[in-house]
């Protein structure tokens, strides 16, 4: 199965994150019925994870994934039903101080309940992801899709999210939480929830499709053979349309990526977690007609959702960040919001991050509350696409920038790609 993904060694893995997806124009109807309150309940639930056995205890957030409109602000009200302390962060969604977990919302304690706002002010792809206490509890605790749509028409057809998720099972069927000795266990990985995905489509149909990593460790590859994987936006924000390479789309976890499909055949959906490639499911061409004679033309870009178009540079903020030692940083289960800042920016100006990964294995970064651009080497430029998380392989050097536009205090997370590393914080103030 390797040989699916010639060109995606290692390295290729770790570097190759840009990625894509697709997005359908929905009728006025539809957005009008977006939701402006969100009821958030983690409960025990289950999940089949082997072929023919039993259902493997889980925590989640059952229901449908959530879907609001830009420029809402969305009410969450969050119940802990679980056993254990909950912090629930929105990934993606910048600029909401007063929902940062940690800072601004300590830990929901088993049983409780809490509300905090929400404002949507960029459409696009984005996360409830509830890993920050997860390490180490009895049971994994699966992330919940937040998608937030344009209030312009976008041009496709049907727009699907594909939520990827990987598991490690013990030869008993239980399954570990990341932060956990993952020795003897197996990677099982599901698209929404299955551990075979199919997913029905006419021919020369246009698909949005989210794919989101929700993997708390690990660096995967998603490729859907004999079709033009067509990058739209990356993690939430909106990118200049290009083709994935080798058709192949490259998420960190956490990350996530929009991209147009044109349906024209049947085709296997193959995953690659950096050691070997595997079926995850299918596009199944239906026995309908097309549902146009050709394919439709190339797409233009997706609305912007207003980030600068330029940063400023010459007089940047920077500041050096250390990865992948546990000096400077803590758990989030031992974090006090009165630890002193990683770094205070100034508001309105521009920040230059060095992150240097001193581990011996590649680290995840990720920043609350803004997005960034990864700069060249030289900082002469920048690619052409924005991001809130990036892995870093060991020994290297990586340049971020962003431009300091919200007011607040947010976090800013690393891992290492090792299912038993402990998540580490640290926090930044705007000021």
């Amino acid at each position: 199965m390797a040989s699916l993904f010639p060109m995606l060694d290692r390295r290729t893995l770790l570097t190759g994150l840009g990625a894509a997806a697709l997005e359908a124009g929905l009728p006025a109807a539809t957005l009008a019925q977006a939701r402006r309150s969100l009821a958030l309940s983690a409960r025990a639930d289950s999940l089949v994870l082997r072929q023919g056995g039993m259902a493997t205890p889980i925590w989640s957030f059952p229901g449908e994934d959530i879907r609001a409109n830009r420029g809402e602000t969305i009410e969450v009200a969050l119940s802990n039903d679980l056993p254990a302390p909950l912090a629930v962060y929105c990934r993606g969604i910048d600029g909401a101080p007063a929902g940062e977990p940690l800072l601004a919302r300590p830990p929901l304690a088993a049983g409780a309940n809490e509300s905090f706002q929400l404002p949507l002010r960029h459409a696009g792809t984005f996360l409830c992801d509830p890993g920050l206490l997860n390490d180490g509890q009895p049971r994994p605790l699966r992330a919940k899709p937040l998608i937030v749509l344009e209030t312009e028409r976008v041009s496709a057809d049907r727009d699907e999210v594909l939520l990827i998720e990987e598991w490690r099972l013990r030869p008993d069927g239980t399954a570990v939480a990341p932060g956990t000795d993952a020795k003897d266990t197996t990677p099982v990985y599901t698209v929404n929830g299955r551990t075979s995905f199919e997913l029905s489509a006419r021919a020369n149909e246009r698909l949005r499709l989210r794919f989101i990593n929700a993997s708390q460790r690990t660096v995967l590859a998603v490729k859907l053979e004999g079709h033009e994987v067509r990058v739209m936006a990356i993690d939430g924000e909106p990118a200049e349309p290009f083709p994935a390479r080798n058709g192949a789309l490259v998420l960190a976890p956490g990350g996530r990526a929009d991209a147009f499909v044109d349906t024209a055949a049947t085709a296997s959906i193959l995953l690659h977690d950096g050691k070997e490639a595997r079926p995850v499911g299918r596009l199944v061409l239906s026995g309908e007609a097309p549902l146009r004679a050709a394919p439709m033309p190339s797409a233009p870009p997706l609305p912007s959702n207003g980030l600068p178009p330029q940063l400023e540079l010459k007089n940047a903020q920077r500041f050096e960040l250390v990865l992948g030692t546990p000096a400077d940083w803590t758990r989030p289960a031992s974090f006090t919001p009165s630890a002193p800042p990683a770094f205070r920016a100034k508001t309105g100006r521009a920040v230059v991050l060095a992150l240097t990964n001193r581990a011996a294995i590649a680290t995840v970064f990720h920043l609350h509350g803004h997005h960034f651009r990864l700069l060249d080497r030289l900082d002469d430029g920048w690619k052409p696409f924005w991001l809130d998380t990036l892995a870093i392989e060991p020994g290297q050097t990586q340049r971020i920038a962003f431009q300091a536009e919200y007011a607040g205090r947010y976090l800013i997370e690393q891992v290492a790609t090792d299912w038993a590393a402990p998540r580490l914080v640290r926090w930044y103030s705007v000021e």
